[in-house]
């Protein structure tokens, strides 16, 4: 079981199961479950509202250059955010390419496997800081998917949204605080989550953020206070925004 009370002012150094080497069953069942889990807690929600904050800038029109839409979606895992991310585009009639990516050759055939055969999202096992996108890539997405870096890792990638991300990029993450973490744990237990989520879904609060370390790393990044924006969602969210100016964007 995980820390019956971890010390919340820090980010916990655990290690959470589904990274540790398995059965591409054992996480086929562990990232079903995540998703079950993100579905009841509105995981997704974050991410749409911020796709309809950024289509809005643009007066609900796109620019040419950005036509069609291409969104890179970090860390996968099952690939439910990013098929969420699809359903949108189609409901605003928004031509999108869509590409999955993750460091699990296994999640990636997993996030293939469970996608409906309407589905074009494209996905690419690789190593994000090894990945080179093929063609501009317009928005970055990640979603749970921080938390399972190192604080320099993090800084790293912060860098690698910064110079590849044409338009925006936006991270979907936790909020550490005690109550997200014991309500997790004991809601795990009570209602039969596949072991990995009862173990790693409250050691995942555990090694998330709070604002402040979201405004170390951000600067850390090269990124000034006035360039990213800081929004904790309901329930146990927080998030990181970053659009970039618009007169330095391609014509």
């Amino acid at each position: 079981m995980p820390p019956s009370t971890p010390d919340f002012r820090r980010r916990a150094q655990l290690t959470e199961l589904m990274d540790e080497p398995c059965t591409r069953d054992q996480l086929r069942g562990c990232l079903r479950d995540i998703a079950k889990l993100n579905s009841l807690t509105f995981g997704a929600r974050p991410v749409l509202r911020w796709l309809d904050t950024v289509l809005e800038s643009f007066g609900n029109s796109l620019p040419e250059h950005a036509v069609p839409l291409r969104i890179l979606d970090v860390g996968c895992g099952y690939g439910d955010g990013l098929r969420r991310i699809e359903q949108w585009a189609r409901a605003r009639r928004i031509a999108v390419e869509l590409i999955g990516l993750d460091l699990n050759p296994d999640a990636s055939a997993i996030a293939q496997e469970v996608s409906p055969s309407s589905s074009r999202i494209q996905w690419i096992c690789a190593d994000i800081f090894g990945f080179s996108p093929p063609q501009p890539i317009h928005l970055v997405t990640s979603s749970l998917f921080t938390h399972h870096l190192a604080d320099i890792d993090i800084i790293r990638f912060l860098r690698w949204m910064e110079r590849n991300a044409t338009l925006a990029w936006f991270v979907n993450d936790l909020s550490r605080a005690p109550i997200p973490y014991h309500f997790i744990r004991a809601f795990g237990r009570l209602t039969g989550l596949h072991p990995f989520v009862q173990y790693d879904a409250p050691v995942s609060v555990a090694r998330s953020f709070i604002r402040e370390d979201w405004q170390v790393l951000c600067a850390a990044a090269g990124l000034r206070e006035t360039d990213v924006q800081i929004q904790a969602f309901r329930p146990a969210r927080l998030c990181v925004a970053r659009s970039k100016p618009k007169w330095s964007l391609p014509k």
